[in-house]
């Protein structure tokens, strides 16, 4: 198959205005990914799906990611004087990367028995409303999976023909799966408060009162 660097450079002619990004990953899977940019997102899907070499006519997972605003540090190298000398030193600045929410997909190749490619595409902010498009009309089998993103992440995909709650109910409020989500200590309104949530939801009931003996005397009678 091949490398992502000639599959971005084939989408970006494929559609002319396209931006396509190869991000790096750097933990041991090293299973770098293409960001796309949401505007071309669908065409360049499109792309993928239907060039005869590659046919990623599969997708086989869709799953949300959620970054929270965060400070990097780069270090540069760069050349100063000291004691009337030229010398390189390292030089480390802080940029502060606003948070944003991701869709990820992972593309196969049925026709071809290949892949996966990794594609992802990134909101502007992790703002109430945060949109991208939706590859349903691309690959079908995303249609459930970019329902739990919605639901769990919050990111609503236009284009999507069926987009509502898939796990949570309908009057739950919040996104489970964003990392500042603060789980709530009354559950009384869960339709079937079980287990460890139900002993949550008991330290706001009214305690029941506590018979005397001969109350209970009488109550047992």
């Amino acid at each position: 198959m091949e490398s992502l660097e000639q599959i971005k450079a084939r989408a970006e002619t494929a559609v002319p205005e396209a931006k396509v990004d190869v991000v790096v990953n750097p933990g041991p899977a090293q299973q770098s990914s293409l960001l796309l940019d949401n505007q071309h997102a669908a065409a360049v899907a499109q792309f993928l799906r239907d060039d005869f070499a590659l046919r990623l006519d599969f997708c086989s997972n869709a799953t949300g990611v959620d970054w929270l605003d965060r400070t990097v540090k780069k270090t540069l190298k760069v050349k100063t004087v000291v004691d009337g000398v030229e010398k390189e030193v390292d030089q480390t600045s802080e940029q502060k990367v606003p948070g944003y929410l991701e869709a990820v997909y992972h593309l196969y190749s049925m026709t071809h028995k290949h892949g996966p490619v990794i594609i992802r595409m990134r909101t502007a902010d992790r703002a109430e409303g945060a949109r991208l498009p939706s590859l349903t009309p691309v690959w079908r089998s995303a249609e459930f999976q970019e329902r739990e993103i919605f639901d769990l992440y919050g990111v609503r995909f236009d284009g999507h023909p069926d987009l509502r709650r898939i796990l949570m109910w309908d009057e739950f409020v919040d996104y489970p799966m964003r990392k500042d989500y603060r789980e709530p200590d009354d559950y009384e309104y869960e339709p079937t408060p079980h287990d460890d949530v139900l002993e949550k939801a008991k330290q706001h009931y009214a305690p029941r009162p506590q018979l005397d003996g001969a109350e209970n005397i009488t109550a047992s009678q």
